[in-house]
């Protein structure tokens, strides 16, 4: 993990390999933001007319490098935009700081140190510029010859090793609490990304369970795994049903964080497939290269809980990562074929592809036996929701709808793309089957959201919930933009840690 530290040095003193400063976009030309006062006056003034004859604008994200002057104690200079020029008295967007830093953490992989002296109005722009520059310097390399030498040869560069931020405080407390904040966070989502981009023949359930229990027993989290014998003999229907194809067999894995001073209590459920085939009913060619991210939704709740753990929140935190792999064999679960949930009731399996919800279905049930006060599922769930909101944005769908909303605020509010969506009770007919209690399939048009209402069938009644379909999100497969790196995201992570942080301090809208 890159090493963050804040800097009482000022930009013209501090030694580094690279300087970062702020240039946004002004009616006339760029413009230098706050934070780069001495780098300017080290160009004599003259940083924005340089930039401008280099063609930077100030656009959003925009990487302009230059050699420094004699003034400074840096070879490089890094100018990233920042977009327009705030209103009158306004600071810079904290997604706006987030994405620049990130986009600069980025643009400086195989560089030891960097400076950053973005503009920093308070400890919300420290947490936002560390959590970006942080989110940016990742890099998966363990699977390629990485190392110093490698990159010197041509290999993968190392990501950036130390960020130092100039202009913030060490000995503010709410700077030092913003900084080690972000460092937690931005841990974690790397981490979830980690897990989704490992290949998936060393990422089974039992390999995911392991790294599960390893981690939570260092932070003191209670785990607890039930393999297939424990599933079988529990009724865990769905689970079994979708990982009795393969080789490697399902777990459905608990971890739970306590404070002894907790009076909420919140159920995380995460799909964990850790390789979707499609089972009998096969994907077709092209749809299978991405499906090691099918447990990008158990990884995000795994990294919440250890988030939530790190900072000592004021809110019970139950972790359920519902693990299994689908593959098509002599074994496998067939369409036609009829399974017994763990909550007793039956699903006709009408497409095996639809296997997410019927891991989760067991395992929102098995949560909502310790009557949380909430539960929040997290699913690479419908390439329906995909069609609908794109590859950036994530649905929220839930059986309250101010607690939906308020999801959706906070999901909007660290910077993850998100957006309410109905659970239209006419789609829940076409999932009526004449030989079980349930379909696993209901009409192709709003596929997205029949998803969302077969999973609210196996919710604990009277019980809130919401259902967060990741599938667009989660593994980005174009080039990387502002802290998102190509493959596995970490999407949900911070909406699931900062929901945590609002039921611990009561302020959940």
């Amino acid at each position: 993990m890159t090493a963050l530290t804040l800097s009482t040095a000022g930009a013209a003193t501090l030694r580094a390999d690279a300087l970062v400063v702020g240039v946004a976009k002004g009616p006339k030309g760029p413009i230098v933001a706050a934070g780069a006062e001495a780098v300017d006056k080290a160009y004599d003034g003259k940083l924005a007319g340089i930039l401008d004859a280099l063609g930077a604008s100030g656009g959003e994200g925009e990487i302009t490098k230059l050699p420094a002057p004699a003034g400074l104690k840096v070879p490089v200079v890094l100018a990233v935009g920042l977009g327009s020029v705030p209103e009158k008295d306004e600071s810079f967007d904290e997604e706006v700081l987030r994405r620049a830093a990130g986009a600069a953490a980025r643009a400086l992989h195989g560089t030891k140190k960097a400076a950053f002296a973005l503009p920093l109005d308070d400890a919300s722009a420290v947490t936002a510029v560390a959590e970006g520059a942080l989110l940016g310097a990742y890099a998966f390399t363990a699977y390629q010859g990485g190392g110093k030498k490698a990159a010197k040869n041509g290999g993968p560069k190392l990501p950036l090793a130390e960020i130092a931020l100039l202009g913030a405080k060490p000995r503010d407390k709410e700077h030092k609490a913003a900084a080690e904040r972000a460092t937690v966070v931005a841990t974690e989502v790397n981490i979830a990304r980690d897990l989704v981009n490992t290949p998936p023949n060393d990422l089974t359930p039992e390999a995911f369970a392991a790294v599960a229990s390893a981690t939570a027993k260092e932070n003191g989290i209670k785990v607890q795994v039930l393999d297939e014998k424990a599933l079988i003999k529990g009724g865990y229907g769905g689970i079994m049903g979708v990982g009795k194809g393969s080789e490697n067999p399902p777990r459905l894995v608990k971890l739970s964080y306590t404070h002894p001073k907790a009076e909420k209590t919140l159920a995380y459920v995460g799909k964990g497939i850790t390789y979707d085939s499609g089972g009998i009913s096969l994907k077709p060619a092209g749809h299978n290269e991405t499906m090691k991210c099918d447990m990008a939704g158990a990884a995000a709740v795994f990294a919440a809980v250890v988030a939530a753990s790190k900072l000592g929140l004021q809110v019970n935190v139950t972790g359920w990562l519902a693990l299994a792999e689908n593959m098509p064999s002599g074994s496998a679960t067939k369409p036609g074929d009829v399974l017994r949930m763990y909550s007793g009731k039956t699903v006709e399996v009408l497409n095996t592809d639809a296997e997410g919800r019927l891991v989760l279905g067991d395992a929102l049930t098995k949560a909502s036996e310790d009557a949380p006060d909430a539960i929040v599922d997290v699913a690479t769930l419908t390439g329906a929701m995909v069609l609908a909101l794109g590859n950036r944005t994530f649905a929220v769908m839930a059986n309250d709808d101010a607690f939906r909303t308020s999801v959706h605020e906070i999901a909007e509010e660290v910077g993850e793309a998100s957006w309410p969506m109905p659970l239209p009770a006419d789609l829940r007919k076409a999932m009526d089957s004449p030989t079980a209690d349930i379909a696993n399939m209901g009409e192709r048009m709003g596929g997205g959201l029949a998803a969302g209402l077969f999973l609210q069938e196996f919710v604990g009644e009277g019980i809130t919930w919401a259902h967060l379909d990741i599938a667009g999100p989660a593994f980005h497969e174009g080039a990387p933009y502002g802290y998102t790196p190509k493959g596995g995201t970490g999407s949900a992570v911070r909406t699931l840690v900062r929901l945590a942080e609002r039921t611990a301090t009561g302020d959940l809208g």
